[in-house]
């Protein structure tokens, strides 16, 4: 049985706990708010612009052609898993690599290479037998313009140089701060944009230079746009589980320091009643 000590000793262990777990949920909810800026932020320009390229490909008709639109027959695919750079962070990188696991059984491994957004999903798939051709641990769930630049380059040079035939995203979609969805994304090759109205419609503005010039400007801007609002939802994701799961360990910790208080002033008080009854016994021996 445990001593007054040792309770007492554990009450204070769970009370430094429950300070920490308390200050990194409100780390996580200051993060989160930013995050969450910006893949909201994200959206409708991601949106636009593919409502742009739709109006765009009803002028350009069947002429429109671009790197990025090719289609070929599938050898190579590429998986980008956006995982998290650190822990603590509940079901989130679990979920992540589960949904991961699902979609590369149904591949061969000789056909399938990764590219690992964070040091959890890197850490996990080096010792199995897929292929990791590109690994990105410094995010540390911030935005870093640079590091996002230099990765769509690498992405989309593997496609256009013909290394890899199809490229996936695997994030999770962020939606509130209980909800996010891991969700798979076609990043490359990008399909070819709906029309959006009739030709005459269209054809009523000037274009300056030609539609498949701004075709070849926009594109570029596109995938990048794309790719960043996926790092923003995943970055709003995963400082949301994380609030999320210091919310939880800090009221955990509490109803646990209420148990041990309760079993201490127990303990305390059966230890009191020990030693009344040892003086009561002692004093009726020395009447006896």
């Amino acid at each position: 049985m445990a001593t007054l000590r040792d309770i007492l000793r554990r009450i204070n262990s769970v009370k430094s706990t429950r300070q920490i777990t308390k200050a990194m949920k409100m780390v996580a909810a200051a993060q989160l708010r930013k995050a969450q800026l910006q893949a909201e932020q994200s959206r409708p320009y991601a949106e636009k612009m593919s409502d742009m390229l739709g109006h765009l490909s009803a002028v350009a008709t069947d002429k429109l052609s671009h790197p990025y639109f090719e289609k070929r027959e599938v050898e190579k695919q590429t998986l980008v898993v956006m995982t998290s750079d650190r822990g603590l962070c509940g079901a989130f990188n679990s979920n992540l690599i589960r949904n991961a696991e699902h979609w590369l059984k149904e591949r061969d491994p000789e056909k399938v290479e990764l590219v690992c957004v964070g040091r959890r999903g890197y850490q996990y798939f080096k010792k199995r037998e897929w292929k990791i051709v590109e690994a990105y641990i410094e995010f540390n769930a911030e935005m870093k313009f640079d590091m996002v630049r230099g990765m769509v380059n690498q992405l989309t040079t593997r496609f256009v140089t013909g290394q890899t035939d199809e490229i996936y995203l695997l994030y999770a979609k962020f939606f509130t701060t209980a909800k996010n969805v891991p969700t798979f994304e076609k990043y490359l090759n990008i399909d070819k944009p709906e029309s959006h109205g009739d030709g005459e419609t269209v054809g009523a503005y000037i274009f300056e230079p030609t539609p498949d010039d701004i075709f070849s400007a926009l594109l570029p801007r596109y995938a990048l746009i794309r790719l960043q609002s996926a790092l923003a939802d995943s970055f709003a994701s995963e400082h949301a589980t994380r609030m999320m799961a210091m919310t939880l360990a800090t009221n955990n910790a509490g109803e646990m320091i209420d148990s041990l208080t309760l079993q201490y002033n127990k303990a305390r008080q059966a230890s009191i009643t020990t030693e009344i009854l040892e003086v009561v016994s002692g004093a009726e021996a020395l009447r006896g």
